[in-house]
């Protein structure tokens, strides 16, 4: 690329963050923001924050809570992930930069060329650094793990995953987690190779003792109990009237999955037939809670809500546990473990990277650390 071209890219890169007209971001809504200035604002400030954690590692490996909520379950994980569009655009381009001169065009607005060389300057300032301190940083955990001799395996992966899950109360707040991230299960697993790895790398480095497991439980004895819970399907309409009608068809012989999925008007519990599926006190409405803890199996009751009229049914109940610790102990150390690995990652990749020679072609030196002082008589110090 020539001295010209760069210029005339910088040129532009700049006029388009000063108009910023549609900058496209990632608001919750999926949408793009209305707000130049703001946008504008928010991409200097995205800047500045990328250019802050470029020496700051974050932890790959899963990061649970220390305490754990009710039934044990532990929150806190987080699935690290950056927008797959740009990080693909960017690894793509990175891998194949353009030669000297090349000034093949990957698009044309109204008869002008925007070329590939121009693309490249964009996409690298964009965030082309933070990617590839990614892929150097992948690469560096790849040769530890030659080294160690250990590979990967899909087992590993969804072992992880299996691992992951236990930090939710149902298979269903787990999906629900997964959708609302825009992340299919496989761009899941994907993610979670690299936590495999530091996790095979760092658990032989990692000591937990009985003592630690036993003190855990003790002082979380009362959030590894299973409360009581019980298990309802519901039919929701609107009046008094539709429900005692739902009801009389249901004492009548009607299927209660199919009547749930035809009248309902809860749209999360209807497609699985009015399942709730189980729940303990404090996860319902009172009106709602107060009817299922004291309606016998199979018995159909109506009860209003604030959403209007429930046709309830319960299927199930599970008393209430007092967990052992012979039952906890287990998954307790397994998620010690994981937040001692969690805790030393960071610094062990910085390691890595200390004692490794890496050449960064996009990594510009200071000006004054690139040429050495001179005194007074020309001298070089």
């Amino acid at each position: 690329m020539t001295e010209k071209d760069k210029l005339e890219s910088e040129e532009q890169l700049k006029g388009n963050q000063e108009k910023s007209a549609h900058t496209p971001e990632e608001p919750e809504n999926g949408g793009y923001s209305a707000e130049p200035q703001r946008d504008a604002e928010r991409d200097e400030a995205e800047r500045d924050e990328a250019e802050e954690q470029e020496n700051d590692q974050p932890s790959l490996a899963a990061d649970p809570a220390v305490a754990p909520n009710k039934g044990g379950k532990r929150y806190g994980v987080v699935w690290p992930f950056i927008s797959a569009a740009l990080a693909a655009a960017l690894v793509i381009v990175l891998i194949n930069p353009p030669l000297q001169g090349r000034s093949e065009a990957v698009a044309t607005v109204n008869g002008e060329q925007i070329e590939k060389d121009k693309l490249y300057d964009a996409l690298v300032e964009a965030g082309g650094q933070q990617t590839l301190d990614t892929l150097i940083v992948d690469t560096l955990i790849n040769q530890e793990l030659k080294k160690a001799g250990i590979e990967i395996t899909d087992a590993d992966s969804n072992q992880e995953l299996e691992l992951i899950k236990k930090n939710f109360p149902s298979e269903e707040e787990f999906n629900a987690a997964l959708q609302q991230s825009g992340m299919s299960l496989e761009e899941v697993k994907e993610q979670l190779k690299q936590q495999v790895k530091i996790r095979k790398l760092l658990e032989p480095k990692v000591t937990v003792t009985d003592e630690e497991v036993k003190n855990f439980f003790d002082e979380n004895k009362a959030s590894f109990d299973s409360p009581e819970q019980v298990r309802a399907s519901q039919i929701l309409v609107g009046t008094k009237e539709e429900a005692e009608t739902v009801r009389k068809q249901l004492n009548e012989g009607a299927d209660f999955a199919q009547l749930a999925q035809e009248k309902s008007l809860d749209p999360q519990s209807k497609d699985s037939g009015g399942d709730l599926n189980f729940f303990a006190k404090g996860q319902m409405e009172k009106p709602l809670e107060d009817a299922a803890f004291s309606q016998k199996k199979d018995e159909l009751g109506i009860v209003q809500t604030s959403q209007g009229f429930h046709v309830l049914k319960v299927t199930d109940r599970k008393d209430a546990v007092i967990a052992k610790f012979e039952d906890k102990k287990a998954d307790i150390r397994q998620q010690l473990v994981m937040q001692k690995v969690s805790e030393m990652s960071s610094s062990w990749i910085a390691d890595l990277k200390a004692n490794a020679k890496i050449e960064n072609s996009l990594q510009q030196e200071p000006a004054d650390a690139a040429a050495p002082a001179t005194t007074a008589d020309g001298a070089t110090e």
